[in-house]
């Protein structure tokens, strides 16, 4: 399949009137809000404009073709919720990453701001600026209802003060996301990454993973790309199957968007060569059965590729069509992972690619729900057969 190269301008004007719709009052208004969505006190007349307004953009989108930067698989009977998720919230956060790259290329002087985020982590100009632009862009998007962040842990309304146009539509999205992963490899000119989550609903929290519908690792490096995982959501049925969709695309300055790869897939044995990254390394001066592992990798002749930043790692991962990452936990050696913004976009990822995704227990990642922002926990992920092989090792 020849790469497909896609010129965001007109999407950009697509937005433009779709803004412009959100803003300027219909001349022939024909709905009425309902009572639900008398939440503020402006006046029924204010409220009603506001209603009209909403349903105008959402027409709009339900009406705006696919993108072309979408695999086929995706594009022969999307669901609404394909429709809405790849026409209206996916442009935007594809764009903020693309400008997280571009911010990153020109930040030639990384440095701490004073500030700390909520979990106590010391802030750099950077993390600020790859915060700012994902805000920014979700609060273009409608149909987002809420989001946060490893920079800001609370789940808070995207539109707060005004109605968000998800009122009046079916697809509603919650976003959570770490904007700027591996900062502390940044300083020395590293590979790093953007890790998003899409959940559909209002709300990330207390939510059966499976409603995690989307995820994207932003791997900003020599050049800028992005790994999209979709979990394929029935169309008539509206929920959201165990099959997926992982694709690979190009990002530029220009914001162009290029189909890399349209069907990521993990290799199935035999290996022509086989690869381990292992993670918290420190650990196995403490464990004999990670000090085995580590061992045993090397007995075995595999090759070492681990960077220290979890998106590259995974990256490196689905080019070459195999590996293992392990990242271990115990009493003496604490979980630094957060599971929503990160262990759980990356399970979802690997699923989507054929691979397999288990926390510290052996445990699939996906089969727990997150009740708080800050929770933590140690992954292990790659081919099946690697991950089920290292559990083995570390667990019995």
């Amino acid at each position: 399949m020849k790469n497909v190269a896609v010129d965001l301008r007109p999407l950009a004007c697509f937005l433009t009137i779709r803004h412009w719709a959100k803003h300027t009052p219909p001349k022939t208004p024909k709905t009425r809000i309902s009572e639900s969505f008398c939440h503020s006190t402006k006046s029924t007349h204010s409220l009603t404009s506001t209603a009209r307004k909403s349903t105008t953009i959402i027409a709009m989108a339900s009406q705006s073709p696919l993108p072309p930067w979408l695999p086929p698989q995706l594009t022969e009977s999307p669901s609404p919720t394909l429709h809405a998720l790849t026409t209206s919230l996916l442009p935007h956060l594809l764009s903020a990453i693309s400008q997280i790259g571009a911010t990153l290329r020109s930040s030639h002087h990384v440095s701490l701001v004073g500030s700390a985020n909520s979990f106590g982590d010391d802030q750099l100009n950077v993390d600020v600026a790859s915060e700012n632009l994902m805000r920014a862009a979700l609060a273009k998007c409608p149909l987002v209802v809420r989001a946060s962040s490893e920079e800001d842990p609370e789940e808070k309304e995207v539109h707060q003060g005004e109605a968000s146009s998800a009122v009046s539509s079916d697809e509603r999205f919650s976003v959570a996301f770490d904007p700027l992963d591996g900062s502390s490899i940044i300083a020395a000119n590293w590979s790093v990454g953007t890790i998003v989550g899409v959940w559909k609903g209002e709300t990330t929290l207390g939510k059966n993973p499976r409603d995690q519908i989307c995820s994207l690792l932003g791997v900003h490096g020599p050049r800028t790309t992005v790994i999209v995982a979709i979990r394929e959501v029935d169309a008539t049925e509206g929920f959201a199957s165990a099959a997926g969709v992982c694709f690979e695309l190009g990002l530029d300055d220009n914001n162009k968007i290029e189909l890399l790869n349209p069907n990521i897939k993990l290799s199935a044995p035999p290996y022509k060569t086989r690869y381990f990254a292992p993670a918290n390394l420190r650990f196995a001066a403490d464990s004999p059965s990670y000090s085995a592992l580590i061992s045993s990798f090397i007995t075995k002749k595999y090759t070492l590729r681990y960077c220290g930043g979890l998106v590259p790692d995974l990256g490196h991962i689905l080019t070459k069509g195999h590996g293992v990452y392990v990242n271990p936990v115990a009493a003496a050696s604490k979980a630094k992972l957060r599971r929503l913004y990160e262990i759980l976009p990356v399970g979802l990822v690997v699923e989507c690619a054929g691979g397999k995704a288990v926390d510290e227990n052996g445990k699939d990642v996906l089969a727990k729900e997150v009740q708080g922002c800050d929770e933590r926990g140690g992954i292990v992920f790659g081919n099946t057969d690697e991950v089920e092989e290292v559990v083995r090792a570390l667990m019995g």
